[in-house]
């Protein structure tokens, strides 16, 4: 059965795939997009992801697409040094579905979710610190800083506090045992999500360098776009959408006065090269919804670069 990542008719619609085009797949996971892009057009994908374990749904359609489908590991901020390595200078589309991926978060031992008990990892690549580390090392202000920031938990210094003192009783090292101390940390009424999901939200996305990677992906995504070309980006939460929406609006003249919850490298740019569509941005169906809950929270939003008249 194929993979369908959220809101997959907007994203061809969008992204218009053209025969002999080429396009980048930068969040590649279980190649629901790269698949569409290569049934609608006979054009090439690159298809990029830093997860190693993605390698086995590539090499899939590697078989099915002989030739037209390369898979690249790495971070989709390096989309421009990883494509040039195949003499690629230039792409006709882009499209980037941020976040954590369901099959991530479907495998325990991977330490996205709380709902299954697993190690307390949260890495999207296999090297580097993982979420653990985090939370048994990190002093109190910086861990309130994480949940607060990328989190946008209100309650962030009180479960900073409450981890610093369980783990001088014990390290904490898996899922099960961080969601419970947050819980127990808030307590209060019963809540629609569970008290966790800010907290395990910040540091996932802190252990990522998620913001990061989004911020540098777009950069990426600018220079190598051709006339013509087209950036389609799907965000789940709304720290993603404003740094993408701020770039989007930055690069068609749209951008207001500065501000400091976005990084300047998404704020400057030249004499306007882009449009945007109308409307700028789209959300999930009512029966999209219905079928895959985790689309309730999408936004889709696209960048078109001009043409050059000669």
């Amino acid at each position: 059965m194929d993979h369908k990542p959220v809101m997959l008719n907007e994203m061809l619609d969008w992204l218009a795939p053209k025969d002999k085009g080429v396009y980048i797949d930068g969040t590649f996971g279980a190649g629901g997009y790269s698949r569409a892009i290569l049934r609608a057009a006979d054009c090439r994908v690159f298809a990029i992801d830093r997860d190693p374990s993605t390698k086995t749904f590539a090499e899939r359609l590697e078989s099915e697409f002989p030739n037209r489908f390369i898979w690249l590991l790495g971070n989709f901020s390096d989309m421009c040094s990883l494509v040039s390595m195949h003499g690629v200078h230039e792409a006709n589309g882009i499209v980037l579905d941020l976040g954590v991926s369901s099959m991530q978060l479907d495998k325990a031992e991977r330490g996205f979710s709380f709902r299954n008990d697993g190690p307390l990892d949260m890495r999207m690549s296999s090297n580097g610190m993982t979420a653990s580390d985090a939370v048994n090392q990190y002093g109190e202000s910086e861990l309130a800083d994480i949940f607060y920031y990328y989190g946008e938990e209100k309650a962030a210094r009180r479960i900073a506090r409450a981890i610093v003192a369980a783990r001088a009783i014990t390290p904490i090292t898996s899922t099960t045992q961080l969601a419970e101390i947050v819980r127990q940390s808030i307590g209060g009424k019963p809540q629609k999500s569970d008290p966790a999901t800010r907290s395990f939200q910040g540091l996932r996305i802190h252990i990522n360098q998620e913001f990061e990677a989004i911020e540098n992906g777009l950069k990426e995504a600018e220079g190598i776009l051709a006339p013509g070309g087209r950036l389609v980006v799907v965000t789940f939460h709304s720290l993603e959408d404003r740094i993408v929406k701020r770039f989007t609006h930055s690069r068609c003249g749209k951008l207001g006065e500065h501000s400091r919850h976005v990084p300047e490298k998404v704020q400057a740019g030249d004499a306007p090269h882009f449009f945007l569509p109308k409307p700028e941005k789209r959300t999930a169906s009512a029966e999209e919804i219905a079928t895959n809950p985790r689309s309730r929270s999408a936004t889709m939003r696209m960048l078109i670069r001009e043409r050059v008249e000669a």
